[in-house]
């Protein structure tokens, strides 16, 4: 039976990275070294063959995809975007510790949500539904590779939600420019909503043998 493969890939740094601020919906770009730092790993690296690429339509995620697949116009899907933090963007840990609402978000309490933000059900709700779209739609045209451009907290969420192996979301975590290859088989997904985490993207380019 056919496999569909899955490429998910963390944009290019932007310089709130670096200050630990909270950056969701908050449209920013790339810095120059996030930049000129995915350039590097194109250069370097050996990304994924994809033919059909899926992107948030945050700048930070447009900019990284033309990096790295130039020639495959992506398909700008407003709901991987990242988590919108609403009073919370562009704030640091550090000058939000003293607000009693954030520590018990930060707690993971049921029910608190960052003024004028977004839940994480209702973030997890909103990611999930469009990979889920993502992956049948492969399946029903016969594409069997793809690429999806987004956020730290997007895939950290998909993969805890669908990857195998089963892990939380935080041990998903990737550094920018880098990501996960997924492998779906369509039983299994049809079944269980399952896909297996097979590699670590990108990938050594191997040197030419003697």
């Amino acid at each position: 039976m056919k496999s569909y493969y899955i490429h998910l890939i963390r944009h290019g740094a932007i310089k709130e990275t670096y200050n630990g601020a909270y950056i969701g919906a908050s449209d920013i770009r790339m810095s120059k070294e996030g930049a000129q730092e995915i350039k590097n790993l194109a250069a370097t690296m050996k990304y994924p063959y994809a033919p059909v690429i899926f992107t948030s339509p945050l700048k930070r995620c447009t900019d990284t995809c033309k990096l790295l697949y130039p020639d495959v116009e992506p398909i700008v899907v407003p709901e991987l975007a990242e988590m919108n933090f609403g009073k919370w963007e562009k704030k640091t840990a550090d000058e939000l510790m003293d607000n009693e609402k954030f520590k018990r978000w930060l707690a993971g309490e049921k029910g608190i949500t960052p003024p004028d933000g977004e839940s994480n059900d209702d973030f997890t709700r909103r990611v999930c539904i469009m990979f889920q779209k993502i992956v049948d739609g492969l399946i029903e045209t016969g594409h069997t590779d793809c690429a999806i451009i987004t956020h730290g907290g997007v895939i950290m969420t998909l993969l805890a939600v669908y990857g195998l192996p089963r892990a939380k979301p935080f041990d998903w975590a990737c550094d920018n420019g880098y990501g996960y290859s997924l492998r779906v088989t369509p039983m299994l997904w049809q079944r269980d909503r399952v896909a297996e985490v097979f590699k670590l993207i990108p990938e050594e380019i191997e040197g030419d043998e003697d």
